[in-house]
């Protein structure tokens, strides 16, 4: 029988120290959890060093590094191959962890890699959870929406770290292995199709023949308005930042799968997703056409996600 280790203390291991991973492994090492961290740039595993994260520079050393079994790992890695070469590469978890531990992969992961994952892993007595994080950096760093799959006996043995992560009342469990990626893949299209009526109200109003301060109709907007949200006010910051012909701003928008993902999930399901479908072309053409209201979804996708949106200086 295996030995099991305890110190008493919750603890975690957290693999990619990023926007969204650095934020976790902080807010957790703030609130009592012993926090194991590995990044593949050692400089910013030994920067959350100084801030009360146990540092490991291999993978290796960060599953040795645990004082309890079974073990629960948190990866926050860039989805597809990043992640996948994380957990089965050749120097992957899977060739260190045991036996009843965890792998939470709380990327934003295409939700049918999900269930060959946890399939491959269970082979080897691993067990797989797929968490969906939303809220940006400031949310991972503060409290975040978690959108949990996997099945409900490891979600009631993991709430206590769901609990810790997001905000009060801020998580929810789909079951089955690749729904919290797949709530939180729909998310992220939805997200597509709101931003990108923001970006073309604004832009006829601001191709008006009224001279409007759009600064102030993004305040009026979200004070007591039918559209009020999170996003309008972080157009209003956008707007305080950059101005309101946002100079600095690329008109060009990125995206990064999860709406296109949305799309053709959709598509195979038989079903229409007009304004998500047109938002995902607008960004593609963007790249060719970058324009006002591509503007405005550059500085909404700054404002919430930390991305890189400044106008190329070259």
């Amino acid at each position: 029988m295996k030995e099991q280790r305890s110190n008493n203390k919750k603890e975690i291991g957290v693999i990619g120290l990023g926007k969204m991973g650095s934020g976790i492994a902080l807010q957790l090492a703030e609130k009592g959890w012993r926090v194991i961290g590995y990044n593949r740039s050692s400089e910013r595993t030994k920067e959350h060093a100084k801030h009360g994260v146990t540092a490991a520079f291999s993978v290796g050393e960060f599953v040795k590094k645990y004082q309890n079994t079974p073990r629960v790992v948190w990866i926050m890695l860039p989805a597809g191959d990043a992640t996948e070469q994380m957990i089965f590469g050749e120097n992957g978890l899977v060739h260190f962890l045991e036996k009843d531990d965890i792998v939470v992969e709380a990327g934003n992961s295409f939700y049918k890699d999900d269930g060959q994952r946890a399939e491959k892993l269970e082979k080897k007595g691993i067990r797989y959870v797929d968490v969906g994080v939303s809220g940006g950096p400031k949310g991972a760093r503060n409290g975040a929406c978690l959108m949990i799959g996997g099945p409900s006996e490891l979600f009631k043995k993991l709430e206590p770290l769901y609990q810790t992560v997001s905000i009060e009342n801020g998580y929810a469990h789909f079951d089955g292995a690749g729904a919290g990626h797949f709530v939180k893949m729909v998310h992220n299209g939805i997200e597509y199709g709101m931003m990108q009526a923001l970006g073309e109200g604004f832009n006829v109003m601001k191709k008006s023949d009224f001279n409007l301060d759009l600064k102030e109709v993004s305040r009026i907007y979200n004070r007591g308005s039918v559209i009020e949200s999170r996003l309008v006010g972080w157009l209003q910051k956008a707007y305080e930042e950059s101005g309101i012909e946002l100079e600095d701003i690329s008109g060009t928008v990125n995206s990064t799968g999860e709406g296109e993902w949305t799309v053709k999930t959709a598509e195979g399901m038989g079903e229409s997703v007009p304004v998500i479908k047109k938002s995902f072309e607008f960004r593609q053409q963007s790249k060719d056409n970058p324009n006002y209201i591509g503007k405005v979804v550059s500085a909404l996708r700054g404002q919430f996600g930390g991305h890189s949106v400044k106008k190329s200086k070259i």
